[in-house]
């Protein structure tokens, strides 16, 4: 997959895709706006239309993913997450950015991933 930004997450606890977590997407710099909003999907991935457009520049971003929500609503053990942000740079456009995160109730895993 050429260009964009996909996210991923996995609910490492139980094992299980964090189905149905509420995620964002936001544009920092060079001005700040949000870019799209939903929910990881039954496998766990969340893939807006707007993500893989030329609305992708160079810049920065952050990807908020809202964890402390999804395990309250999950039936989880109320853990200590709450809204985990991302922040990170694209320089290259062109590139795919997939960002996957591990969690558990207690601590997360964020990175670039391919």
């Amino acid at each position: 997959m050429a260009g964009g930004i996909s996210m991923h997450g996995v609910d490492v606890a139980r094992g299980v895709p964090a189905r149905g977590m509420q995620v964002e997407l936001w544009m920092l710099a060079p001005e700040s706006r949000l870019l799209g909003r939903g929910t990881l999907s039954e496998i766990g991935v969340w893939e807006d239309p707007v993500t893989r457009t030329e609305v992708i520049v160079v810049g920065t971003y952050e990807a908020r993913f809202y964890a402390g929500a999804y395990f309250e609503a999950s039936g989880s053990a109320p853990g200590i997450l709450d809204v985990l942000p991302f922040r990170f740079v694209i320089r290259d456009p062109s590139q795919h950015y997939h960002l996957p995160l591990k969690m558990t109730p207690w601590g997360y895993s964020l990175f670039r991933g391919a």
